[in-house]
């Protein structure tokens, strides 16, 4: 199984974004707030997957999530009181409590896809494309000038 758009970046695959040593640290947290996190405002890459896996995973027509190597996250709160779906390498992350979907551990764990709805702080990168449209929830219309893709990036 996949967890958190785990499948969706290729190796290869060229991502920008902000790469600063000195960013700003940003805040999240779940819904009832027993879970806290701190990230740093560094993120290498932003989209919106649209795959029923993370449709269903948030509950949304979609899934905008920022992606930054793993140790640039840190819990500051309720680390015990997360919901840990998948293994220790890679998995998305709720909270037990509320359910919220925090962030995913991706790419052989080495990443992790923060769920941008869950920052407090709002984070200096945008996404910057959709995938997997070809998914996509047919009551969902895709309203904005972001390039879009069937799959992966750079899948027509």
């Amino acid at each position: 199984m996949r967890y958190g758009c785990v499948s969706h970046l290729r190796q290869g695959v060229a991502m920008t974004g902000s790469e600063n040593s000195n960013a700003r640290i940003l805040t999240g947290e779940c819904y009832c707030g027993a879970v806290r996190y701190e990230v740093a405002d560094a993120f290498s890459y932003a989209m919106n997957c649209h795959c029923s896996n993370c449709r269903r995973t948030t509950g949304s027509a979609f899934k905008p999530f920022a992606g930054i190597v793993q140790d640039q996250l840190r819990l500051v709160r309720g680390e015990d009181q997360r919901l840990i779906y998948g293994d220790a390498t890679t998995h998305d992350a709720h909270c037990a409590r509320c359910g919220s979907l925090l962030y995913s551990r991706v790419r052989d764990g080495k990443w992790v896809h923060v769920a941008m709805g869950t920052l407090v702080d709002a984070p200096s990168i945008r996404p910057s494309a959709h995938i997997f449209v070809g998914s996509k929830a047919p009551w969902h219309e895709i309203t904005d000038d972001l390039p879009q893709y069937r799959g992966h990036i750079g899948d027509a």
